[in-house]
């Protein structure tokens, strides 16, 4: 019989080797609803697709005999040194994925010594996470029609020592993110379908709903209308709450309350990157918020190169959307990116083994980019550049 390459059947993470693996470790533990949320993106999907696509068009030109003994993947971010370019993500209703997941990703960063950024829909008190978990902690920001909430938990943050607050500015009018939607007869009324299906998931059910409860959006529970704080279906009620006017004002209102490092989360273009720059921000993450918002976006990889022409230098420079490989963390930087957020590879490590899990996807990460390093003949990620890449056709997508 011929050898037939296969899917990752493996039934730990132990036998993973990259975040696919994790992937579908994490697709088979999770209830369909759950992992429906982490997967999906706006509409038709051409955002989240396109996003691995500006990966897949850029191919490396390595430089060979050059001598990589000792070599690193250091970095300096804020002023402190980081053993990694990478940076675990904002990720909200982590709590549906495991018990205390935020803890647990915090924690998994901390073993790394890289930033962990929290959500402002996460499912764990941001003091909790800061008392247990300790390392480089940053605060995402949403501002709500209730500027109290933000107000609240600036306050807050900075209070536990938080490093970094990190305001997300592309989620003021909420995707529609219709698979996952799919999973709701009504808003927090999971479908039939969706039920059955949590059947025959009893080690999820038992584990993150009747031993722990229902997890609920306990940093700002207290502001939310009557029965809006379950994570289940939060998706489909949270969005109502967001506010559609925050503007490049607002900038000044937080730097009113924050007196630390400053970050404008979903910015895409040079003239927004400039104008961040402008009224004070400290640094920006390039985001299509992971194909989540906007459909037919561009990716961030396609408009790093005239984001790091226009404020390289000014503003620390982050990417996030779409990373799964090493491979993809080193062309960011090789185009000027000082570092890379994950959010979704990082969840399927936690959704496969818990904080052990996220640690290994972490650990499979950073051997990646180590080795990409070698090959490409650099010593550290101060030997990269625009050099080292070429971009080539790559087929037309198919339509859904």
């Amino acid at each position: 019989m011929p050898w037939k390459r296969r899917e990752f059947r493996g039934l730990t993470f132990a036998r993973a080797l990259n975040v696919a693996d994790m992937r579908e470790l994490a697709r088979r533990r999770l209830p369909g609803f759950v992992f429906e949320y982490i997967e999906g993106g706006a509409e038709d999907e051409h955002t989240l697709r396109g996003n691995r696509r500006a990966f897949e068009a850029l191919r490396f030109v390595p430089n060979t005999l050059v001598d990589t003994t000792g070599r690193h993947q250091r970095i300096q971010l804020f002023g402190r040194e980081s053993p990694s370019p990478l940076i675990i993500a904002p990720t909200g209703m982590n709590g549906m994925v495991c018990p205390r997941a935020d803890v647990l990703l915090a924690r998994a960063a901390a073993s790394a010594g890289i930033p962990f950024c929290l959500s402002t829909v996460s499912t764990t008190r941001l003091e909790e996470v800061a008392q247990e978990a300790g390392g480089r902690l940053w605060m995402q920001l949403y501002v709500m029609r209730n500027r109290k909430v933000a107000e609240d938990i600036v306050t807050r943050a900075h209070r536990a020592g938080y490093e970094a607050l990190v305001f997300t500015t592309d989620a003021n009018v909420f995707g529609m993110r219709e698979w996952d939607r799919r999973s709701y007869r009504a808003p927090g009324r999971p479908t039939l379908r969706t039920m059955l299906d949590i059947l025959r998931h009893p080690r999820w059910m038992y584990q993150v709903i009747l031993r722990h409860g229902v997890p609920r959006f306990v940093n700002f529970e207290s502001f939310l209308p009557p029965g809006a704080g379950s994570a289940v279906g939060g998706s489909t009620v949270i969005p109502t709450l967001f506010a559609p006017e925050i503007t490049w004002n607002d900038i000044a209102w937080l730097r009113g309350m924050w007196d630390r490092p400053l970050l404008v989360k979903g910015v895409l273009s040079a003239a927004d990157a400039v104008r961040a720059a402008e009224v004070g921000c400290d640094g920006i993450v390039l985001s299509n918020h992971g194909g989540r918002q906007l459909d037919c976006c561009v990716s961030p990889m396609d408009v790093l190169p005239e984001v790091v022409a226009a404020v390289g230098g000014r503003l620390t420079i982050i990417v996030d959307s779409g990373f799964r490989r090493g491979t993809d963390v080193v062309k960011a930087l090789a185009l000027g990116a000082d570092a890379v957020m994950i959010g979704r590879a990082t969840l399927y490590g936690l959704a496969a083994a818990g904080e052990r899990g996220a640690r290994r996807t972490l650990e499979m990460l950073m051997g990646e980019i180590d080795r990409t390093l070698g090959h490409l003949g650099c010593r550290s990620v101060a030997d990269l550049g625009p050099h080292l890449l070429r971009r080539v056709p790559v087929p037309a997508e198919e339509s859904r």
